[in-house]
């Protein structure tokens, strides 16, 4: 059954929900990944892995949260969904912190 596509709006409220999980930690990076790549976009491992330039078993160890990738892969397997690899603070208070926007 192919999936249909999602409208911008309807891609970047996704986007947004999936990035939330994973600021919140109710997913993983790899869990976050499998969701993009596969409810985002609509593709399956193969298309992405190609259209990102690595192994399909790269990938899947990536949304598997196996291997070792360097940050390099990381960011071109995260271009396509318009993000990058980046720090954040691991407590969650801080991160919270870290999310608020400043007063002025």
């Amino acid at each position: 059954m192919k999936r249909r596509q999602l409208t911008p709006d309807e891609r970047e409220r996704a986007l947004l929900d999936v990035i939330r999980a994973l600021l919140r930690g109710t997913i993983n990076e790899g869990e976050a990944l499998r969701r993009l790549r596969r409810d985002t976009l609509g593709l399956s491992q193969q298309a992405y892995a190609e259209l990102v330039g690595i192994s399909r078993r790269t990938l899947s160890d990536m949304e598997q949260g196996k291997g070792n990738v360097s940050v390099a892969v990381m960011n071109r397997v995260y271009r396509p969904l318009g993000l990058k690899v980046g720090l954040l603070p691991r407590h969650p208070a801080l991160l919270e912190k870290a999310m608020e926007r400043p007063t002025a």
